[in-house]
Order: structure tokens, then sequence, then C-alpha cells
């Protein structure tokens, strides 16, 4: 069953910057791609990033150039870095995973959350 679990949330001021985690329980992570969403008051859940199986990524253009996702296999944790933090940031971030070739998971399930909030 693939499980994961995100964590690295909190308050941040903006400007800032947060490193989230992503951990995998109970799977290899090595064959998935991961991918991170969020989903802020009042608003539809949206793709933030994304990192394939090899090591290709993609990310959101509001997120392109302040936001960075990597993955470390033998850790069984991909992580988004995320700097130079909005107000407009804030969110419930979820991560999620599918074993498939492409970029971004297809096929997922939701997990808890992480709640990050840039505010001064």
């Amino acid at each position: 069953q693939v499980q994961l679990v995100e964590s690295g949330g909190g308050l941040v001021q903006p400007g800032g910057s947060l490193r989230l985690s992503c951990a995998a329980s109970g799977f290899t992570l090595d064959y998935y791609a991961i991918g991170w969403f969020r989903q802020a008051p009042g608003k539809e859940r949206e793709g933030v990033s994304c990192i394939s199986s090899d090591g290709r990524t993609w990310y959101a253009e509001s997120v392109k150039g302040r936001f960075t996702i990597s993955r470390d296999n033998a850790k069984g944790t991909v992580y988004l870095q995320m700097s130079s933090l909005k107000p407009e940031d804030t969110a419930v971030y979820y991560c999620v995973a599918d074993r498939v070739p492409t970029v971004c998971p297809l096929k997922f399930s939701w997990g808890q959350g992480t709640q990050v909030t840039v505010s001064s």
C-alpha cells in the first residue's frame, strides 16, 4: 500500500524559506513519479511540482525559480525546497505518488498534507 507522509510545514514570513518532506512508507520510492499539490482556502487544489523516477521535473509557473523539487531514493524521501515565499503560497501542501514513467503522477490518493502559512 502506497503511503506518504508530508512534513515540514509551518509559519514563515514573506521572503522566507521552508523545506517540505514527503516520506514513503511501505514501498520503494525508486520507480514512482512524485507530485506536490496545494490547496489554499476557498480555492481548488493545484499542481505545484513533480519529479519523475529518473529525475525529470515540472513546476507550475507561479513557483518557477522559487521552488526546487528533489528526491533521495536511498532515504525514500522527496523534498520541496521553497524560497522567496509569498502570502499567496499559503496552503495545505500534499504529496502524491504513482508508479508511472511520466513526470507527474496520474492516479493517486490524497494524504493529510502539511500546512504552510506565509504571513508577517
